[in-house]
C-alpha cells in the first residue's frame, strides 16, 4: 500500500491464508498514531473468525484483508493462532477498544474524525456520546448510507463532503465484508488519511447494543454473548463458522492443509 513516508508495518501471522498483523492494542495504536502524523494513507481491518471464514469462499475479500495497512486480531482465536505460531506479544485489538484509544490520542494531536455507516441516527448518537467522553475530539462529519450501493450522485456528494471536512480518520460502521470492500474501493478516492472498519463499535459506543463482559471477551466467548443478544441475526454465522474455523485451524497447525498468503 502506497504511502508518503514509509512506515514499517508489523509482520503478519498466517491464519487460514489471511495475514493477521502480529501486534497488540498498544503497538496497534502506536502504528496508527505514526501513520496519522505522517499522513500515510490506507485502511485498517479488525478481523476475527467471521472475517477469516468469509475469506475462505471469497478470494477477492481475502486479498482486501491481506493488502490492508493493518489487519488486527479482533478475536481471541486470532491471538491464540499467533501465539501457537510463536508470536508471544500478540494481543487482542478489539475494534471498539481501538476506536477509544485513537479518540484519546486525537485530543492531543487534533486529528479529525468522520463517521460513515450505521442505522439512521446512529452516527449522530455516536458523535454525541464520544464528545461527552472526549470533549476536545474533532468530529467533522457523519454520513448514513442507504441499505444499497451508493448511486453515482450519492458517491459524488459523499466525496465532496469528505473533501470539505478533511478528516484524518474515517470510521466505517458497516458489517463484514461490506465495510472492508467499501474501504478497499474508496480509500484512494476519498480524502481521508486512514479508514477503520469497526462494525458494531458504532452500536456499542452509542449505547444501542451491550458489549460482552470483559471476562467473556478474554475467554473468547464474546460470540456466545452476542448470539444470546441477537440470535435471529447471528445464529447462522456462529454455529456454522465457529466449528469450521476450529477444523480448518487444526488442519493448518498440524500441517494437514497448507494455506498461503496471497
Amino acid at each position: 500500500m502506497s504511502s508518503q513516508t514509509e512506515i514499517k508495518t508489523p509482520a503478519r501471522v498466517n491464519v487460514l491464508g489471511v495475514g493477521i498483523s502480529a501486534l497488540n492494542l498498544d503497538t496497534a495504536v502506536a502504528a496508527v498514531e505514526q501513520a496519522l502524523l505522517n499522513k500515510n494513507r490506507g485502511y485498517i481491518t479488525v478481523t476475527g473468525v467471521h472475517g477469516v471464514s468469509e475469506a475462505q469462499q471469497d478470494p477477492k475479500f481475502r486479498e482486501i484483508l491481506n493488502n490492508s495497512f493493518l489487519t488486527t486480531p479482533d478475536g481471541m482465536p486470532m491471538v491464540w493462532m499467533g501465539k501457537l505460531q510463536g508470536i508471544k506479544q500478540m494481543g487482542r485489538v478489539y475494534g471498539p477498544d481501538l476506536m477509544l484509544r485513537v479518540c484519546e490520542l486525537s485530543e492531543r494531536h487534533g486529528f479529525r474524525h468522520f463517521f460513515y455507516g450505521g442505522a439512521p441516527g446512529l452516527a449522530e448518537e455516536l458523535k454525541t456520546k464520544l464528545l461527552a467522553r472526549f470533549p476536545r475530539l474533532q468530529i467533522v462529519g457523519t454520513y448514513t448510507p442507504p441499505f444499497r450501493p451508493l448511486t453515482t450522485e450519492e458517491q459524488s456528494a459523499l466525496a465532496r463532503q469528505v473533501a470539505d471536512c478533511k478528516p484524518d480518520a474515517m470510521w466505517i460502521g458497516l458489517s463484514t465484508p461490506k465495510q472492508e470492500k467499501f474501504m478497499a474501493e474508496n480509500w484512494q478516492k476519498l480524502e481521508a488519511t486512514l479508514f477503520f472498519g469497526v462494525g458494531a463499535a458504532f452500536d456499542f459506543h452509542a449505547g444501542r447494543v451491550k458489549q460482552a463482559p470483559r471476562w467473556m471477551q478474554r475467554a473468547g466467548l464474546e460470540w456466545l454473548f452476542r448470539l444470546g443478544c441477537e440470535p435471529r441475526r447471528l445464529w447462522k454465522r456462529y454455529l456454522k463458522n465457529n466449528p469450521l474455523f476450529v477444523l480448518r485451524a487444526f488442519g493448518q497447525l498440524t500441517g494437514v492443509r497448507k494455506y498461503t498468503l496471497k
